[in-house]
C-alpha cells in the first residue's frame, strides 16, 4: 500500500511540472509585448511610464535594459533648447517679412499702386505679384517708365534682407509666336530675368547668388483665362521671398519645406 501512495503522489508531481516553463514563457512573451508596444509609441511620456513599469514588473535589482533607453535627460534638454531656437529664429523670420509687407502696402496706398501691385504672405514665404501692365507692353520684354515706380522700391526693401528671391514670369493662354518669342515660355523667361537685371542695376548691394529666375508661361495661372479682365491678372511678373526658416513640426505646426529655386 505504502507503495501505491508514493507511485500516486509522484504521478501528481509530474503532471504539474509543466506549470513552472509556462508561466516562464507567459513571462517572456509580455515582456515582449511591453517593448514592441513602447518602441513602437513616439510619446516620450508614455514610454517613459511604460519602461518604470516593466522595471518594477521584472527587475532583479541589477540594472535595467530600460535605463538606458531613450534620450537621455540631458540629451531632451539639448533638443528642446534647439527646438526653442529654431523656433525664435523662425518667429524673427516671420516678424521681418511682415514688417517688409507692411512697408509696401503703405508705399501702396500712398502711391494708388493697388490696380498694379499687391503682396500676399504664402506658407513659402512673402509674394510680391506685379501686373504686365506696370513693367512692360503687351507681348514685349522691355520695361516701360512706369516701372521706375515700383523697381527701386523692391530693390532697396531686398536689399535689407538675407533670405532667396525667385522671380518669376507668367502670362495668359493667348499664344504668342514671332522671331523674338517663340512662345510665352520664353516671353516670361525673358520678363523674368529683365527685371531681376533692373533690380541689380538700382542697387549694387543686392547678392546675385540670393536671386533665380524662370518663366512660367501661362501654366501657373491665379485666375481662369475666360474674361479680359483674368487674363491681365495672369500676365504678371512674381517676387517671392522664400523663407529660410520653419516651427518644429513637434510643436504642431508645418513649416514650409525649403523652396526650390531653380536658375534660368
Amino acid at each position: 500500500m505504502a507503495r501505491k501512495k508514493r507511485a500516486k503522489k509522484h504521478e501528481e508531481e509530474a503532471s504539474e511540472a509543466w506549470l513552472l516553463p509556462y508561466s516562464d514563457l507567459m513571462t517572456l512573451l509580455l515582456a515582449l509585448f511591453i517593448c514592441l508596444f513602447a518602441i513602437s509609441q513616439t510619446d516620450q511620456v508614455k514610454l517613459t511610464q511604460m519602461a518604470q513599469a516593466f522595471t518594477a514588473a521584472f527587475n532583479t535589482g541589477g540594472p535595467s535594459f530600460f535605463d538606458k533607453n531613450g534620450p537621455s535627460e540631458s540629451m531632451q534638454r539639448e533638443i528642446v533648447t534647439s527646438e526653442d531656437q529654431g523656433n525664435a529664429a523662425y518667429i524673427q523670420e516671420n516678424q521681418q517679412l511682415e514688417d517688409l509687407q507692411q512697408r509696401l502696402e503703405e508705399y501702396i496706398e500712398q502711391n494708388n499702386l493697388q490696380d498694379e501691385l499687391s503682396t500676399q504672405m504664402e506658407e513659402e514665404g512673402l509674394m510680391i505679384r506685379i501686373k504686365e501692365r506696370a513693367l512692360f507692353p503687351s507681348g514685349s520684354a522691355d520695361l516701360v517708365p512706369e516701372s521706375q515706380r515700383i523697381g527701386p522700391l523692391v530693390a532697396g526693401l531686398l536689399a535689407e534682407i538675407p533670405e532667396r528671391v525667385l522671380i518669376s514670369g507668367h502670362t495668359d493662354t493667348d499664344p504668342i509666336s514671332n522671331a523674338q518669342f517663340p512662345s510665352n515660355w520664353e516671353l516670361s523667361s525673358a520678363r523674368a530675368m529683365t527685371f531681376m537685371k533692373y533690380l541689380f542695376s538700382l542697387n549694387d548691394t543686392l547678392n546675385p547668388a540670393r536671386f533665380s529666375a524662370i518663366g512660367y508661361g501661362e501654366y501657373r495661372p491665379i485666375a481662369m483665362n475666360d474674361t479680359p479682365e483674368n487674363k491681365q491678372m495672369n500676365r504678371r511678373v512674381e517676387i517671392l521671398i522664400a523663407r529660410t526658416m520653419s516651427f518644429n513640426p513637434s510643436e504642431g505646426y508645418r513649416g514650409p519645406s525649403d523652396v526650390d529655386l531653380v536658375t534660368k
